[in-house]
């Protein structure tokens, strides 16, 4: 295992982002405030998240052959991020998210499209790219037979696993059983423990559970007793993306060799700073912002 190397294998987006004074009508047209295009997906925004803490990151993933592609590689590059696994899928656009935002509320349609193209197969060409990893990052945004295929390459090769179980659906037990850690929330929690025997095996592996408790904080545990991190205290602008910086910042940290409860403080760290800023990617703090925030607020 080479040092310091985080993989994420997921999603890759282009979020087309319309804010508006209220929302049309069926059949309505109105006129619109602003429009920008932001870089985005789950598996996109944990790179990112990574990156920018510092990790050598690595993503895995599959856009179309388009300009929204051409803007995404660039965007990763820029931002430190290996874009050599980043494959072009055949006859698929890259992976949309169109979002319009009013009335405080926001209404998103995500088309898939290249993420479909992250499968199985494509997940087994890069197992030399796996074994030399320290950590590999997994959500829910690509196919599920594709994660089942990453864990079981990682378990192969000794590599930690965290998975993001977003968005969330029911995995089997031998999913569950072969990560390291799991990071739900407390919605995402109650789907994934959707039996008696999944009920079962989480009161047996906590230690495999952090689950995250928004503003709250973040629950782990260990040696059979349950702890809660304090989440920090901030004016929150944007809460896209909070869930990838912290799962970002927790592979950072474990990857480095901090304990769990180190990961899940500077997680929550990461999670607060990044929504007291506008957008995903763009709000997600540098490793220099981190430190000082934590610095300052632990004084």
């Amino acid at each position: 295992m080479s040092s310091g190397v985080v993989t994420v294998i997921g999603s890759i987006n282009m979020d087309l982002v319309t804010e508006a004074a209220q929302f049309p009508n069926k059949g309505e047209t109105i006129l619109g405030k602003s429009f920008s295009t932001i870089p985005g997906g789950k598996g996109a925004n944990q790179a990112v998240a990574s990156s920018k803490l510092g990790a050598n990151v690595n993503l895995i993933g599959c856009v179309g052959n388009d300009a929204f592609a051409k803007t995404l590689n660039q965007h990763f590059e820029t931002q430190g991020i290996n874009t050599n696994y980043i494959e072009e899928a055949p006859g698929e656009p890259t992976g949309v998210a169109s979002i319009t935002i009013a009335e405080n509320d926001n209404h998103i349609i995500v088309v898939p499209g290249a993420n479909h193209a992250v499968t199985p197969q494509l997940v087994e060409k890069y197992e030399h790219v796996i074994a030399a990893s320290e950590t590999i990052l997994l959500q829910f945004e690509i196919p599920i037979e594709s994660v089942e295929k990453a864990v079981e390459l990682a378990n192969k090769h000794g590599v930690r696993v965290i998975l993001n179980p977003a968005p969330v659906q029911p995995i089997s037990i031998s999913v569950m059983a072969s990560v390291d850690y799991i990071t739900p929330n407390e919605h995402e929690l109650a789907v994934l423990l959707d039996d008696e025997e999944k009920k079962t095996f989480y009161e047996q592996n906590r230690e495999k559970f952090v689950i995250t408790h928004g503003s709250k904080g973040v629950e782990y545990f260990e040696n059979g007793q349950s702890h809660l991190v304090p989440g920090f205290s901030v004016k929150v602008v944007d809460t896209t993306g909070a869930g990838d910086s912290f799962n970002g910042a927790l592979a950072v940290a474990l990857t480095r060799g901090d304990s769990l409860a180190e990961g899940c403080l500077f997680g929550n760290a990461v999670g607060a700073l990044s929504v007291s800023k506008l957008g995903a990617q763009s709000g997600m703090p540098s490793k220099e912002e981190v430190e000082m925030f934590i610095q300052t607020k632990s004084v």
